[in-house]
């Protein structure tokens, strides 16, 4: 295996946190770059980073998804123009870059799964500033692959899963939406996707997710089921309890150009949640 050297972006966070850890683990050399220290929107910060490195990993990101229907300007800079100036940075250095997207990117009306070529159509300012980041980076004409990720839980961060988590200890029951369906993806599964692409260098649109699809009520219900929990599950509409940013109600992905890459490689979501839940007791 080539070593490389590699800069992650947003190290800190939930995903930047196993993406170093993983790509450690495969021994490449890995320098880290996070708040408070690292700001993306900084011209001269991006130069420092990315300078003495041959491939990027960009997990920074604004990813208060009901934050940021108040806060557009932040999550401009820091998910769109930040992105496309990085862009520009690696094409002028010649560098390779991983850009983490998201599935807020679509509206979720589709009548079955998504896939890379599908159009997109954000509902919220999250997933706008998202989308403009990718605009940017292709625009920037860099040597790049874009991954998108959907429902991400990791044990370094605050996701859907540990919220359920979260709140079972505290109340009696929880009522949860039972019309939003996707696959929840661990962040250990999305590092060691990125650890292979690393090595691959592929280029262009990918989306990523674990097999198998469940509604967030559904998900929660795994969870309360395998801890043996308590808490009571009340599913609902999401306009029951509707949150300032609109979530899409399809999350679907067709992983098919991923697989096609590395066949299989991806894992059932519930026994990787299984097991994720075994590490957290």
């Amino acid at each position: 295996m080539t070593k490389h050297n590699i800069a992650v972006l947003g190290s800190n966070g939930m995903l930047g946190f196993d993406v170093i850890r993983t790509l450690q683990k495969c021994r490449h050399n890995v320098i880290g770059f996070s708040r408070p220290m690292f700001d993306i929107t900084n011209h001269d910060h991006l130069i420092d980073a990315v300078s003495n490195v041959e491939i990027i990993i960009n997990c920074a990101a604004y990813t208060n998804v009901d934050g940021a229907e108040s806060n557009q300007l932040t999550a401009d800079a820091v998910n769109a123009v930040a992105v496309g100036e990085l862009g520009k940075i690696v094409k002028k250095l010649n560098k390779y870059l991983i850009h983490l997207s998201t599935d807020f990117v679509y509206d979720g009306r589709k009548n079955g799964v998504y896939i890379e070529s599908d159009d997109t159509n954000p509902l919220n300012v999250y997933g706008k500033s998202k989308l403009k980041g990718e605009t940017l980076l292709i625009n920037s004409g860099c040597r790049h692959c874009i991954l998108r990720l959907e429902w991400t839980y990791g044990h370094n961060g605050t996701g859907f899963i540990n919220k359920i988590l979260d709140r079972t200890k505290t109340r009696d029951s929880l009522t949860i939406v039972n019309d939003q369906h996707g696959s929840p993806t661990a962040t250990a599964e999305a590092a060691r996707l990125i650890c292979k692409l690393v090595e691959n260098q592929a280029e262009g649109l990918y989306l990523f997710a674990a097999k198998g699809y469940a509604t967030r009520y559904e998900i929660a219900q795994f969870i309360i089921d395998n801890l043996n929990l308590k808490t009571t599950l009340i599913p609902c509409a999401s306009d029951y309890s509707p949150a300032p940013a609109k979530r899409p109600l399809n999350s679907k992905f067709n992983c098919n150009k991923i697989d096609s890459l590395f066949p299989e490689f991806r894992t059932d979501w519930d026994s990787t949640l299984g097991d994720f839940l075994k590490e957290m007791k």
